[in-house]
């Protein structure tokens, strides 16, 4: 496919004003639009720019990661960053910002009114690209805290909403370097329909207990008493109660 058959120039003013960076060198911003179907070769396109970007998204986002919640241990930061890098995301953002009514592609696909979000996805990494090798890593760094922060907050509290194992590891971790410990106090029930209670243990304290039709659903349930005890709560699982029969 030859540049003919590509879409005409954006403005570039206009996606300068948009994603709130102005270039010193605006032919980086124009290259970092640039789709392989409107190029005669594809080193002609924002391929590699794309290459380069991915690399600082996940360097900034881990980095952010690593700064805000000191009490996260690296397979908790690991989850959240694969979400905030995925292509979902950052087709997301790319989209808040505008960019693909930027994006120059070949008269084929600039036809379709639905422009894939792999080929939007990968524009923003272009474009982190793009600000990097204009202005250095730190305009580059906060272009994508600004855009991704959001981002990174909302999938934080989903990972880890209604995980009170996760949680009380937070604390445990932070307070006392310890991970915490979960006690089996008592079982019931034939074989085939067992029950247990369990106790979350941190240091030498040991929280209120809880029961559970699994192991694995009492101590999330132990868990879940123990934050609540910690933040002056009332108990989600009174000790003496059996388990609900919902």
């Amino acid at each position: 496919m030859s540049e003919e058959n590509s879409t005409l120039q954006p403005d570039l003013e206009d996606c300068q004003r948009k994603i709130g960076y102005q270039f010193h060198d605006p032919s980086l911003l124009s290259a970092a639009l640039q789709h392989a179907s409107g190029v005669s070769h594809r080193l002609a396109s924002n391929e590699r720019m794309e290459f380069l970007g991915d690399a600082i998204l996940g360097y900034a986002v881990c980095e952010q990661l690593y700064q805000q919640y000191p009490d996260y241990l690296e397979g908790d930061m690991t989850k959240i960053k694969s979400v905030v890098v995925s292509r979902d995301t950052c087709a997301n953002v790319a989209e808040k910002l505008g960019l693909p009514e930027f994006l120059m592609l070949g008269k084929g696909m600039a036809a379709d009114p639905e422009i894939p979000r792999s080929v939007v996805a990968a524009a923003l990494e272009s474009l982190i690209c793009a600000i990097y090798l204009d202005g250095g890593i730190e305009p580059a760094r906060q272009f994508v805290i600004k855009n991704m922060e959001s981002e990174i907050e909302a999938t934080t509290s989903g990972e880890f909403r209604g995980n009170y194992k996760s949680q009380l590891q937070h604390f445990a971790q932070r307070e006392h370097s310890l991970t915490p410990v979960y006690n089996l106090l008592d079982e019931k029930g034939p074989d085939h329909s067992k029950c247990f209670k369990i106790a979350a243990q941190v240091a030498s304290q040991q929280f209120a207990p809880a029961w559970g039709r699994s192991k694995k659903e009492s101590e999330q349930r132990a868990a879940h008493n123990a934050i609540n005890e910690l933040a002056g709560k009332p108990l989600p699982y009174p000790t003496d109660e059996l388990f609900d029969e919902e």
